[in-house]
């Protein structure tokens, strides 16, 4: 029986420990997040350049391209065929809509949101499992 109770004792204090770590980590994470927010509003700076860096526009060329070069030797004119123009107007067309649906996403936001979703789970979980064990582990130290 007292090797029972000696198992239950660590169990108890052994998720009440990983509750407090749970509850402690999401904790610590959302200070953080609301410091990089609102206090060191530069440290998401280059996060934020690098989403906002231009994007080429890709195409596919395939062996059909005829390039016919120009008499400045820098320049090379393409010669397309009806499909191919057909394609590369498409693709521009769907990428200046993703342009545009692109530039009306905050990411630092978006990061946010993502960090915040994490942090409150951590909370969530930690918490209960915290405050039930300690409760248990209060309950029978009085008994």
């Amino acid at each position: 029986m007292e090797k029972r109770t000696v198992i239950r004792k660590i169990y108890l204090y052994l998720f009440a420990l990983l509750g407090l770590v749970l509850l402690t980590i999401g904790s610590v994470r959302f200070i953080n997040m609301g410091l990089k927010a609102w206090v060191f509003t530069e440290a998401e700076k280059e996060q934020k350049f690098n989403y906002d860096r231009p994007r080429e526009v890709p195409y596919y060329l395939d062996e059909k391209t005829e390039a016919i070069k120009t008499d400045d030797a820098k320049q090379v004119s393409i010669k397309l065929t009806e499909a191919q123009t057909i394609q590369l107007k498409s693709l521009l067309k769907n990428n200046e809509e993703w342009e545009k649906q692109k530039g009306e996403i905050d990411y630092i936001k978006a990061q946010r949101h993502r960090d915040a979703s994490i942090n409150l789970s951590l909370i969530l979980v930690g918490l209960p499992l915290y405050l039930t064990h300690w409760f248990i582990i209060k309950r029978e130290t009085k008994a």
